[in-house]
């Protein structure tokens, strides 16, 4: 559950920041950071 929820807020984050702005490839790699920094934060919980 906690990984599921990890996807759809990396997700939805990387579609406010990098939806139109930064194109696919910005998009992508913004989602990848707020995955892995959402595993820190999930860590502590």
């Amino acid at each position: 559950m906690k990984k599921l929820l990890r996807i759809i807020l990396a997700g939805w984050g990387a579609k406010k920041i990098g939806g139109g702005k930064c194109g696919c490839i910005g998009t992508i790699v913004v989602f990848i950071f707020l995955y892995w920094l959402l595993g820190y934060v999930f860590e502590w919980f």
